[in-house]
Protein backbone atom coordinates (compact mmCIF):
# COMPACT_ATOMS: atom_id res chain seq x y z
CA UNK A 1 0.00 0.00 0.00
CA UNK A 2 1.36 3.42 -0.98
CA UNK A 3 2.35 5.50 2.05
CA UNK A 4 1.43 8.89 0.58
CA UNK A 5 2.52 11.05 3.57
CA UNK A 6 5.97 9.41 3.55
CA UNK A 7 6.24 9.87 -0.23
CA UNK A 8 5.44 13.59 0.18
CA UNK A 9 8.09 13.92 2.91
CA UNK A 10 10.71 12.15 0.78
CA UNK A 11 9.92 14.27 -2.30
CA UNK A 12 10.06 17.47 -0.27
CA UNK A 13 13.38 16.41 1.29
CA UNK A 14 14.73 15.58 -2.14
CA UNK A 15 13.66 18.94 -3.56
CA UNK A 16 15.30 20.85 -0.70
CA UNK A 17 18.62 19.05 -1.08
CA UNK A 18 18.58 19.10 -4.88
CA UNK A 19 18.16 22.88 -4.86
CA UNK A 20 20.89 23.23 -2.22
CA UNK A 21 23.37 21.20 -4.27
CA UNK A 22 22.51 23.00 -7.52
CA UNK A 23 23.02 26.40 -5.89
CA UNK A 24 26.79 25.96 -6.22
CA UNK A 25 26.37 26.10 -10.00
CA UNK A 26 25.39 29.78 -9.66
CA UNK A 27 28.91 30.58 -8.43
CA UNK A 28 30.47 28.85 -11.44
CA UNK A 29 28.13 30.76 -13.75
CA UNK A 30 29.11 34.00 -12.00
CA UNK A 31 32.81 33.34 -12.60
CA UNK A 32 32.22 32.38 -16.23
CA UNK A 33 30.06 35.42 -17.00
CA UNK A 34 31.85 37.86 -14.69
CA UNK A 35 28.46 38.81 -13.15
CA UNK A 36 29.20 37.93 -9.53
CA UNK A 37 26.50 40.09 -7.92
CA UNK A 38 23.82 38.66 -10.22
CA UNK A 39 25.02 35.10 -9.64
CA UNK A 40 24.81 35.66 -5.87
CA UNK A 41 21.26 36.98 -6.34
CA UNK A 42 20.31 33.75 -8.12
CA UNK A 43 22.08 31.79 -5.38
CA UNK A 44 19.98 33.60 -2.77
CA UNK A 45 16.77 32.90 -4.70
CA UNK A 46 17.58 29.19 -4.67
CA UNK A 47 18.45 29.40 -0.98
CA UNK A 48 15.09 31.08 -0.34
CA UNK A 49 13.23 28.31 -2.18
CA UNK A 50 15.18 25.68 -0.22
CA UNK A 51 14.56 27.26 3.18
CA UNK A 52 10.90 27.95 2.45
CA UNK A 53 10.42 24.30 1.48
CA UNK A 54 12.30 23.27 4.62
CA UNK A 55 9.76 25.17 6.74
CA UNK A 56 7.07 22.83 5.37
CA UNK A 57 9.11 19.69 6.07
CA UNK A 58 9.08 20.08 9.87
CA UNK A 59 5.27 20.01 10.23
CA UNK A 60 4.99 16.99 7.90
CA UNK A 61 7.56 15.09 9.97
CA UNK A 62 5.97 16.20 13.24
CA UNK A 63 2.55 15.00 12.06
CA UNK A 64 4.06 11.62 11.20
CA UNK A 65 5.57 11.35 14.70
CA UNK A 66 2.22 12.21 16.30
CA UNK A 67 0.37 9.73 14.10
CA UNK A 68 2.82 6.92 14.85
CA UNK A 69 2.60 7.60 18.60
CA UNK A 70 -1.21 7.57 18.56
CA UNK A 71 -1.37 4.45 16.36
CA UNK A 72 1.21 2.56 18.42
CA UNK A 73 3.37 2.01 15.31
CA UNK A 74 6.35 4.03 16.48
CA UNK A 75 8.75 1.12 16.01
CA UNK A 76 8.95 1.93 12.28
CA UNK A 77 9.75 5.61 12.85
CA UNK A 78 13.51 5.09 12.88
CA UNK A 79 13.31 3.53 9.42
CA UNK A 80 11.20 6.48 8.25
CA UNK A 81 13.86 8.93 9.49
CA UNK A 82 16.60 6.92 7.77
CA UNK A 83 14.64 7.04 4.51
CA UNK A 84 14.37 10.82 4.85
CA UNK A 85 18.15 11.13 5.23
CA UNK A 86 18.68 8.69 2.36
CA UNK A 87 16.46 10.89 0.16
CA UNK A 88 18.67 13.84 1.11
CA UNK A 89 21.80 11.94 0.01
CA UNK A 90 20.28 10.76 -3.28
CA UNK A 91 19.03 14.25 -4.14
CA UNK A 92 22.39 15.80 -3.25
CA UNK A 93 24.15 13.33 -5.53
CA UNK A 94 21.68 14.15 -8.31
CA UNK A 95 22.35 17.85 -7.75
CA UNK A 96 26.12 17.31 -8.02
CA UNK A 97 25.67 15.44 -11.30
CA UNK A 98 23.49 18.26 -12.62
CA UNK A 99 25.88 21.10 -11.68
CA UNK A 100 27.20 21.39 -15.30
CA UNK A 101 23.60 21.70 -16.50
CA UNK A 102 22.77 24.19 -13.77
CA UNK A 103 25.84 26.29 -14.56
CA UNK A 104 24.76 26.65 -18.20
CA UNK A 105 21.19 27.48 -17.21
CA UNK A 106 22.35 30.09 -14.72
CA UNK A 107 24.67 31.64 -17.29
CA UNK A 108 21.75 31.88 -19.72
CA UNK A 109 19.50 33.34 -17.01
CA UNK A 110 22.13 35.94 -16.04
CA UNK A 111 22.51 37.03 -19.66
CA UNK A 112 18.76 37.22 -20.21
CA UNK A 113 18.15 39.12 -16.97
CA UNK A 114 20.91 41.59 -17.83
CA UNK A 115 18.90 42.57 -20.92
CA UNK A 116 15.38 42.51 -19.44
CA UNK A 117 15.78 43.36 -15.71
CA UNK A 118 12.60 41.57 -14.56
CA UNK A 119 12.43 38.58 -12.22
CA UNK A 120 8.79 37.95 -13.20
CA UNK A 121 9.63 37.88 -16.90
CA UNK A 122 12.60 35.62 -16.17
CA UNK A 123 10.32 33.14 -14.38
CA UNK A 124 7.82 33.23 -17.27
CA UNK A 125 10.66 32.80 -19.76
CA UNK A 126 11.90 29.73 -17.87
CA UNK A 127 8.43 28.13 -18.09
CA UNK A 128 7.98 28.96 -21.78
CA UNK A 129 8.79 26.63 -24.71
CA UNK A 130 11.95 28.67 -25.32
CA UNK A 131 12.99 28.09 -21.72
CA UNK A 132 12.40 24.36 -22.06
CA UNK A 133 14.52 24.33 -25.23
CA UNK A 134 17.29 26.08 -23.30
CA UNK A 135 17.00 23.42 -20.61
CA UNK A 136 17.31 20.65 -23.20
CA UNK A 137 20.34 22.27 -24.87
CA UNK A 138 22.01 22.92 -21.51
CA UNK A 139 21.82 19.36 -20.25
CA UNK A 140 25.32 18.05 -19.47
CA UNK A 141 26.77 15.49 -17.10
CA UNK A 142 30.20 15.86 -15.45
CA UNK A 143 33.02 14.75 -17.74
CA UNK A 144 35.75 12.38 -16.60
CA UNK A 145 38.29 14.62 -18.34
CA UNK A 146 38.17 16.91 -15.27
CA UNK A 147 39.65 14.11 -13.16
CA UNK A 148 42.95 14.28 -15.06
CA UNK A 149 45.66 16.00 -13.10
CA UNK A 150 43.39 16.23 -10.06
CA UNK A 151 44.86 18.11 -7.10
CA UNK A 152 43.68 20.07 -4.09
CA UNK A 153 42.76 23.55 -5.40
CA UNK A 154 44.46 26.59 -3.93
CA UNK A 155 42.36 28.23 -1.21
CA UNK A 156 40.44 25.10 -0.18
CA UNK A 157 41.96 22.88 2.50
CA UNK A 158 40.89 19.76 4.31
CA UNK A 159 39.78 21.87 7.27
CA UNK A 160 37.17 23.65 5.14
CA UNK A 161 35.94 20.38 3.66
CA UNK A 162 35.67 18.67 7.06
CA UNK A 163 33.89 21.72 8.54
CA UNK A 164 31.44 21.77 5.61
CA UNK A 165 30.81 18.03 6.00
CA UNK A 166 30.10 18.48 9.71
CA UNK A 167 27.86 21.51 9.15
CA UNK A 168 25.86 19.76 6.42
CA UNK A 169 25.45 16.63 8.56
CA UNK A 170 24.09 18.74 11.43
CA UNK A 171 21.70 20.58 9.11
CA UNK A 172 20.49 17.26 7.68
CA UNK A 173 20.02 15.53 11.04
CA UNK A 174 18.91 18.46 13.21
CA UNK A 175 15.16 18.52 12.59
CA UNK A 176 14.91 14.77 12.01
CA UNK A 177 16.76 13.84 15.22
CA UNK A 178 14.88 16.35 17.36
CA UNK A 179 11.52 15.06 16.15
CA UNK A 180 12.58 11.43 16.64
CA UNK A 181 13.75 12.41 20.15
CA UNK A 182 10.15 13.49 20.71
CA UNK A 183 9.15 9.87 20.13
CA UNK A 184 11.84 8.61 22.50
CA UNK A 185 10.69 11.06 25.19
CA UNK A 186 7.04 11.70 24.25
CA UNK A 187 6.22 13.62 27.42
CA UNK A 188 8.86 16.21 26.44
CA UNK A 189 8.45 16.11 22.66
CA UNK A 190 7.66 19.83 22.34
CA UNK A 191 10.90 20.66 24.16
CA UNK A 192 12.82 18.19 22.02
CA UNK A 193 11.46 19.67 18.78
CA UNK A 194 12.62 23.15 19.83
CA UNK A 195 16.18 21.94 20.38
CA UNK A 196 16.64 21.53 16.63
CA UNK A 197 17.10 25.30 16.43
CA UNK A 198 20.28 25.01 18.51
CA UNK A 199 21.73 22.34 16.21
CA UNK A 200 20.78 24.15 13.02
CA UNK A 201 21.96 27.46 14.48
CA UNK A 202 25.41 26.05 15.25
CA UNK A 203 25.62 24.52 11.76
CA UNK A 204 24.55 27.80 10.13
CA UNK A 205 27.19 29.75 12.08
CA UNK A 206 29.78 27.20 10.99
CA UNK A 207 28.75 27.63 7.36
CA UNK A 208 28.59 31.42 7.31
CA UNK A 209 31.62 32.06 9.52
CA UNK A 210 34.13 29.55 8.14
CA UNK A 211 33.03 28.07 4.81
CA UNK A 212 31.21 30.81 2.88
CA UNK A 213 34.01 33.39 3.36
CA UNK A 214 36.55 30.91 1.96
CA UNK A 215 34.39 30.17 -1.05
CA UNK A 216 33.60 33.86 -1.60
CA UNK A 217 37.28 34.83 -1.56
CA UNK A 218 38.04 32.05 -4.01
CA UNK A 219 35.19 33.27 -6.25
CA UNK A 220 36.73 36.75 -6.30
CA UNK A 221 40.17 35.25 -7.04
CA UNK A 222 38.69 33.28 -9.94
CA UNK A 223 37.11 36.43 -11.40
CA UNK A 224 40.40 38.34 -11.05
CA UNK A 225 42.30 35.48 -12.69
CA UNK A 226 44.59 34.63 -9.78
CA UNK A 227 42.79 31.27 -9.53
CA UNK A 228 42.06 29.34 -12.71
CA UNK A 229 38.50 28.44 -13.62
CA UNK A 230 39.44 24.74 -13.61
CA UNK A 231 40.71 25.04 -10.02
CA UNK A 232 37.57 26.89 -9.03
CA UNK A 233 35.40 24.16 -10.54
CA UNK A 234 37.42 21.54 -8.64
CA UNK A 235 36.87 23.49 -5.43
CA UNK A 236 33.11 23.56 -6.05
CA UNK A 237 33.20 19.81 -6.76
CA UNK A 238 35.02 19.12 -3.49
CA UNK A 239 32.65 21.34 -1.51
CA UNK A 240 29.70 19.54 -3.14
CA UNK A 241 31.17 16.12 -2.33
CA UNK A 242 31.74 17.16 1.28
CA UNK A 243 28.07 18.16 1.38
CA UNK A 244 27.16 14.68 0.13
CA UNK A 245 29.45 13.12 2.75
CA UNK A 246 27.65 15.19 5.38
CA UNK A 247 24.25 13.77 4.44
CA UNK A 248 25.72 10.25 4.64
CA UNK A 249 27.31 11.02 8.02
CA UNK A 250 23.89 12.18 9.22
CA UNK A 251 22.71 8.56 9.03
CA UNK A 252 25.31 7.58 11.64
CA UNK A 253 24.50 10.62 13.79
CA UNK A 254 20.72 10.10 13.77
CA UNK A 255 20.35 7.78 16.77
CA UNK A 256 23.11 9.31 18.97
CA UNK A 257 21.78 12.81 18.26
CA UNK A 258 18.19 11.78 19.02
CA UNK A 259 19.23 10.12 22.30
CA UNK A 260 21.25 13.19 23.30
CA UNK A 261 18.39 15.56 22.46
CA UNK A 262 15.93 13.39 24.40
CA UNK A 263 18.28 13.42 27.39
CA UNK A 264 18.64 17.19 27.25
CA UNK A 265 14.88 17.66 26.82
CA UNK A 266 14.20 15.61 29.95
CA UNK A 267 16.80 17.34 32.12
CA UNK A 268 16.86 20.88 30.72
Amino acid sequence: MLDLPLVVILLLTGFINLIGALAYAARIAGVRTGRIAMSFALFNILLLFSRTSNSFLGPFLAKRIETRIHDGTGASLFLDMQLVLAAASIATLAGILLVPTGQRLFAAAIGWYQDNRSTTKLALKAASPAGLRTLRRSFRLPGLVHLKGWHMPQGIGWGVLVANCLAQSLLAVGVVASLYAGYLAPEFRVTASQLSALINGFATILLFAFIDPQLSVMTDDAVEGSVGEADFRRAIALISLSRLAGTVLAQALLLPAALLIALVAVHV
